[in-house]
């Protein structure tokens, strides 16, 4: 049975991937009871990790190489996210 912390991570998660597609990027949630959220960039074929955890001042958005976001504004990490595995564009 999951957690729920495990909840709340994977609500956080989701919220992000729904907006993915519409900054052109793919996305797949992966981890199971541990989920994290494969983000891809078709246009590049760059790819990264996006974990969700819990901070001082609420959640974050962690990625490589070094990306973060507030879970709280999903839209502007998704920006960010585009901005990490496009720098071009």
């Amino acid at each position: 049975m999951a957690s729920a912390y495990t909840g709340e991570r994977r609500v956080r998660l989701e919220s992000l991937a729904e907006l993915l597609p519409g900054h052109g990027l793919v996305s797949r949630m992966v981890g199971g009871d541990e989920p994290v959220l494969w983000v891809w960039s078709p246009r590049t074929s760059r790819q990264t990790m996006v974990f969700a955890t819990p901070s001082h001042g609420g959640w974050v958005f962690l990625w490589s190489p070094g990306g973060q976001g507030s879970a709280d504004d999903p839209e502007r990490a998704a920006r960010a996210l585009r901005e990490s595995l496009e720098p071009d564009a």
